[in-house]
């Protein structure tokens, strides 16, 4: 039984050093948001895209550009209003795969903007692309 316990001790060790949940949940949401005609080839060139950027420096490739979550945001945002909630907020970023289940945001009691929405975006897919 110990033995067992240590063995699934290890693989989660080795996911979350890796951030193997994070990239299967980015390369997912990639997937799901372009349905390309072949999934395997897309992932492959994702990946191998990754590899690339990750040597060179370049930059990685994003599936949220600007205009995508401009849409995103104001499909939250009906009213034009220019803020979201923080309940709405947090929902966009498990969506997008870029909370962790586990990670906690604190609510300030304030709204979030467009543009603190996109920074906050773009901050945590760069932070998961650069543990790859």
């Amino acid at each position: 039984m110990e033995a067992a316990e240590s063995r699934e001790s290890q693989a989660r060790e080795y996911m979350e050093k890796h951030r193997i949940l994070e990239l299967l949940s980015y390369l997912t949401s990639s997937l799901l948001f372009f349905r390309p005609d072949q999934p395997r080839e897309y992932l492959i060139t994702l990946l191998e895209r990754l590899r690339i950027a990750k040597l060179t420096g370049v930059a990685f490739p994003f599936f949220m550009d600007h205009s995508n979550i401009v849409a995103m945001f104001e499909m939250m945002d009906p009213s034009k209003r220019g803020t979201i909630s923080f309940v709405q907020y947090k929902e966009a970023l498990q969506t997008l795969g870029l909370c962790p289940a586990g990670e906690v945001l604190k609510d300030v009691g304030r709204t979030v903007s467009l543009d603190d929405f996109r920074d906050e975006v773009n901050k945590r897919t760069q932070e998961i692309f650069s543990s790859f």
